[in-house]
């Protein structure tokens, strides 16, 4: 009996930290959504005089629910500060850093596993180090090819320095998958009259679709919230990205914050929705090909 009383106290011990975890983890969530529904009276406070002519102070609502829930902020933040556009953007840019990133890692992938040639273990690890360069030491080298090939203010000056730092982890992660499938598919294949390519194709990329989920989310976490690069190579706001037109917004509307904050949900939003709907391949990301990498 007094064991049992100590497993389940021990329990609600754990229920509890998880649920004060839960809320500390939700806690800005929240505060970001109803700061974007907020009137700037409320988010930095007022003053005004009651009938006695005394200054009556009314102090920021900073965590409570809105007064007045204001949706025109949303309404304003995609008019004037023409986030419909820049969402638009994104998600091409990130749609087609996408698609090269799984095309490439698997072929790469196919030639590095399945593949005997010479010099595959050293090409192999030419990838792996593109894990250990950071994006900040490559914005010079990066921004000379790009202007020389007069590509700066073109989607293609994200989509290919995103999808090149995207490559190295795809391949790390497409590594742990293609080592589950049994070589002798390829000898069957080959013995049936299949080549190279027929085989990739047939075969191996059928067999691969958990890893294109699990590339696929870790490759739209990486360029959907990128700054940097898109600051830097794109100075057009015909190409401009999410996280380019919010940082806009701060310096062309700094009084107007319940706009900002729709922005910033907006920008936050398909993240959230990838989260909530693809958590397990979200964690399988951060572990596949750990192993067998």
């Amino acid at each position: 009996m007094i064991e049992a009383r100590k497993f389940k106290l021990s329990n609600l011990v754990v229920h509890l930290l998880l649920i004060i975890l839960v809320i500390i983890n939700l806690f800005p969530l929240y505060w970001m959504i109803t700061f974007s529904l907020k009137t700037n009276d409320e988010i930095l406070g007022y003053s005004y005089k009651n009938e006695a002519g005394e200054r009556i102070l009314v102090p920021p609502n900073h965590v409570g629910l809105p007064n007045h829930w204001e949706w025109a902020n949303y309404v304003e933040a995609m008019n004037t500060g023409n986030m419909g556009q820049y969402f638009i953007n994104s998600l091409a840019v990130s749609a087609s850093v996408i698609a090269i990133t799984i095309l490439a890692s698997f072929m790469a992938t196919y030639a590095l596993t399945r593949l005997v040639w010479k010099g595959r273990k050293m090409m192999n690890k030419f990838f792996m180090l593109g894990l250990t360069i950071p994006i900040h030491a490559a914005i010079v080298p990066v921004f000379t090819i790009l202007s020389k090939l007069k590509l700066l203010n073109t989607y293609a000056a994200l989509i290919f320095p995103y999808a090149a730092f995207a490559l190295s982890m795809g391949i790390l992660i497409s590594v742990g998958f293609m080592g589950d499938i049994p070589y002798d598919l390829d000898e069957a294949a080959f013995l049936d009259g299949c080549g190279v390519w027929r085989i990739f194709a047939l075969i191996i990329a059928p067999l691969m679709m958990p890893a294109v989920a699990t590339v696929g989310i870790y490759t739209f976490l990486q360029c959907w919230n990128e700054l940097l690069f898109a600051t830097i190579f794109v100075s057009s706001g015909r190409y401009r990205t999410l996280p380019v037109g919010v940082q806009q917004l701060f310096g062309q509307y700094t009084t107007r914050w319940g706009p900002i904050g729709a922005a910033l949900t907006i920008a936050t939003l398909p993240t959230i929705i990838v989260y909530i709907f693809l958590s397990k391949r979200i964690q399988d990301s951060f572990i596949a090909g750990a192993v067998k990498g």
